[in-house]
């Protein structure tokens, strides 16, 4: 038997029968060995020859699964290009190939041979004894010293394991799941997060992917009904199943994934000629202004205003389908947004526009006025009797697809060119629809003959429609086109698990973002950044970044803190650039809170959204102070200016910041300390003292008092104004402010000295000049002595914000 030098570098002790007793299969800095029985034997470290293999535990290179039952190999035969892998229970084989790369190792199936049909096939689980950094998505594993990793290397071949049977990975998203404590507490616990490529296990983890045979339809659970029909889908079933194993040292990991992304013909995207993954400006932050054609000067002038090179728009569409632009904001349709885009890179500036991927809204063309045949069913039945145009009941042959109401936000069935909707399932024979409206949606009302089938469509809760597989291939090339003939550069595919109508799961997002990223042109693909609100492991190999977390629901200290905080872990677990997500600045926005989100961004090298709106803008009087921060705070991070000490300080949530330029490439940094208290309204008997008293402990040397104060009535006297605040330090010192201060306002007092009230908007009412010294904080304990008069009596609350100030810190290149 003559051995290619390219397949196997060692074989072992020959047995009978002529097999190879353990085949060596090795790379630049991994072994692995197999045996007869297509068991994995040995998984090493070639440097220092640990093993990472678990012991006892049985480990086939590939199982099968046929009629609902797994299956292992029993015998592994050794030819000059490829394995032959029986399953002698069911009389299948594989043959594999098998291709030695320096870095890695890839497993192809080439053909197989079955008295049976075949589900699908899993490559693994293969367990490892590496139990640290568990990338989920990614599908590698790391501890201080070693990585291993396996990659699918084509989209059919799935991340993961067939934990169900419509393929959706089960990971946990707090927008699906409503409860970030749960989340958090088996994130906590080292469970997946985002997929299960890679999984943790007791004392290791776990690599695995799949490929299933969808050849034949499929009647399975998907998206909250019990009945959905997977239609089949010809991809070659599962001969041209393809992984790559890799194992090198932990800090090469990245590394050698684009190594195979190379090799395999994977995407690999780049961003001005460095592949995406390690550009710095993956994680570019940028703004998300509503512009026009007509005011996008001033949508520019804030993104260069704020240092910015990335302007988005977040909801240019007048529909989701066909992505026909907004008529008053781009009359002209995409030449309008052609227009936008070459003035904005005379500028320096690229745009991009936010989609929801295949969500069809019901005023697009896809739907009105003759709704497309490819919008994706839960499943069909027909027509029991004939069914006129004026008819409120529509008589159906089975109720199975129809009486699912998870899920069912439009209650629309399709029949011929009519789309229909219900109230509801009858609850006895004979079946019908009941409280029919009929030619919803602009369709036209239509008589139909018995036996026509009627089809349940799909939707979402944002009232739309989703799209079957093909169409949803058309969707994306809609959107590629877009790219190609406008100039966008910046996409978010919002909404990725819209494709879960396919009955596809995880499959069907890496074809969507494939189908796009294929047909862009390269002149825009080598520099289009994109990222999703739902990954894959495919799709890790597409998306540039994942921007995680909104705006939507409080400040920007509170708004999901805790789950921006969880996604820079999932990013480093899984070698992604980091993002901290949108933050929505208003007409009260301070620049305390966003220096707050700044020192986050520097902290965790991650990118943002800063979401505005020009009329908020103006009305901001702070509004210059912050466009200056961020672009102060966001020149310095993506020049790499902080240390790694700086950034660690600058990650806890708790410590506060203030960067300030003092030359080319050179900031001074300043860390407070800050330390917040509450002092009540309070009824006494007569005589009896109504101060409070608070201790600041200031870690700095001594330093001029700095405060934000600002007032909550009391619910039952919201009139109330504070009329006089007194502070006094360390029972020496007081500072006594007469003010006119109601609850919207606010009273700062700075590191210039100035006392300033102000509205809500940031706009001055009053400046306080005291004419005398301001009380100082002394290095260490201090005493603090608060005394209040309020204009009616009740139980309003006063917040004292109090900092104070670090010497500065030179940052630089």
């Amino acid at each position: 038997m003559r051995w290619s030098s390219l397949f196997l570098l060692l074989i072992v002790s020959l047995s009978f029968s002529g097999l190879a007793q353990t085949i060596v299969l090795e790379t630049d800095f991994m072994m692995f060995e197999i045996n007869t029985k297509g068991r994995i034997v040995g998984l090493s470290d070639k440097g220092s020859g640990k093993q990472f293999l678990p012991y006892n535990h049985d480990t086939p290179l590939i199982s099968i699964r046929s009629g609902g039952v797994f299956l292992k190999p029993e015998e592994m035969r050794v030819f000059d290009d490829h394995l032959s892998i029986s399953f002698g229970e069911v009389n299948a084989t594989l043959n594999v190939k098998v291709k030695q790369h320096d870095r890695y190792l890839s497993f192809e199936i080439l053909s197989v041979a079955s008295e049976v049909d075949i589900d699908l096939v899993a490559w693994g689980p293969y367990p490892t004894t590496i139990s640290e950094i568990i990338g989920e998505s990614v599908g590698v594993v790391r501890n201080s010293e070693f990585a291993l990793g396996i990659q699918a290397l084509n989209v059919k071949t799935l991340g993961g394991f067939p934990t169900t049977e419509d393929d959706v990975e089960p990971a946990y998203d707090i927008f699906e799941t409503g409860n970030l404590a749960d989340v958090e507490a088996d994130w906590r616990q080292k469970k997946f997060y985002r997929g299960q490529t890679a999984k943790p296990i007791e004392g290791g983890s776990l690599l695995q992917a799949y490929t299933r045979d969808r050849s034949r339809e499929r009647v399975i659970e998907n998206w909250g009904h019990t009945h959905y029909v997977a239609p089949a889908f010809d991809d070659g079933g599962i001969v041209g199943s393809k992984i790559a194993l890799f194992g090198c040292p932990a800090g090469n990991a990245l590394e050698v994934i684009g190594q195979i992304e190379l090799a395999e013909g994977l995407p690999h995207p780049m961003i001005d000629g460095e592949w995406a993954k390690t550009a710095r400006s993956a994680t570019a932050s940028y703004l998300i202004v509503g512009f026009s054609e007509d005011d996008l000067d001033d949508a520019l002038a804030l993104t260069k205003k704020a240092g910015l090179k990335y302007l988005y728009h977040g909801h240019p569409f007048k529909s989701w389908g066909h992505f026909p632009l907004i008529e008053k904001s781009f009359p002209d349709n995409w030449q309008s947004m052609k227009r936008s885009v070459d003035r904005a890179k005379e500028q320096g500036i690229s745009l991009g526009v936010h989609t929801l991927s295949n969500f069809i809204q019901t005023n697009d063309p896809y739907v009105t006025p003759i709704p497309d045949q490819r919008l994706a069913k839960v499943g069909e039945s027909v027509l029991a009797a004939d069914l006129d145009e004026n008819s409120e009941e529509v008589f159906i042959e089975s109720p199975v697809y129809f009486d699912q109401m998870k899920n069912n936000s439009l209650k629309s069935v399709l029949i011929g060119n009519e789309i229909v909707r219900y109230n509801k399932v009858s609850d006895s024979q004979p079946w019908r629809l009941e409280g029919c409206v009929r030619g919803a949606f602009g369709t036209t009302p239509s008589a139909h003959k018995q036996g026509a089938v009627i089809g349940k469509l799909m939707d979402h809760g944002y009232k739309v429609f989703l799209s079957d597989a093909q169409l949803s291939e058309e969707i994306a090339i809609t959107l590629a086109n877009l790219f190609n003939e406008t100039g966008l550069l910046q996409i978010s595919f919002d909404g990725l698990e819209g494709v879960w109508s396919t009955g596809m799961g995880q499959y069907a997002r890496a074809l969507f973002t494939k189908t796009w990223y294929d047909h862009l042109h390269p002149s825009i693909k080598g520099r289009v950044i994109n990222d999703a609100s739902n990954p894959s492991h495919f799709n890790w190999h597409i998306n540039t970044r994942y921007n995680w977390g909104e705006p939507w629901y409080a400040g920007f200290r509170e708004s999901q803190t805790q789950y921006r905080l969880m996604n820079q872990d999932f990013y480093r677990r899984n070698l992604l650039p980091a993002m901290l997500g949108w933050f929505s600045m208003n007409s009260q926005t301070s620049i305390e809170d966003t220096e707050w989100l700044l020192a986050r961004a520097a902290g965790f090298d991650a990118g943002f959204a800063f979401n505005v709106n020009l009329n908020h803008v103006a009305q901001n009087n702070a509004s210059d102070a912050v466009f200056e921060a961020i672009k102060t705070w966001e020149t310095a991070r993506m020049a790499g200016a902080f240390t790694q000490e700086q950034k660690l300080r600058m990650e806890d949530i708790g410590n506060e910041f203030h960067l300030e330029q003092i030359g080319e490439n050179r900031w001074n940094l300043y860390q407070y300390k800050i330390e917040r208290f509450l002092y009540e309204q309070k009824v006494r008997q007569p005589g009896e003292p109504l101060y409070s008293v608070f201790e600041f402990e200031n870690p700095y040397e001594q330093q001029p008092l700095m405060f934000l104060i600002t007032l909550s009535p009391d619910k039952d006297e919201p009139q109330t104004v504070l009329e006089r605040i007194s502070i006094e330090i360390n029972d020496y010192h007081t500072l006594d402010i007469p003010v006119n201060m109601a609850h919207s306002h606010i009273l700062k007092l700075d590191q210039t000295g100035s006392i300033g009230l102000y509205d809500k908007n940031w706009n001055r009412l009053a400046t306080y000049d005291l004419g005398k010294k301001l009380p100082s904080l002394e290095k260490g304990r201090n005493k603090v002595t608060v005394d209040a008069v309020f204009s009616t009596d009740g139980l309003s609350i006063v917040n004292i914000e109090m900092k104070s100030v670090s010497q500065a810190e030179t940052v630089g290149l």
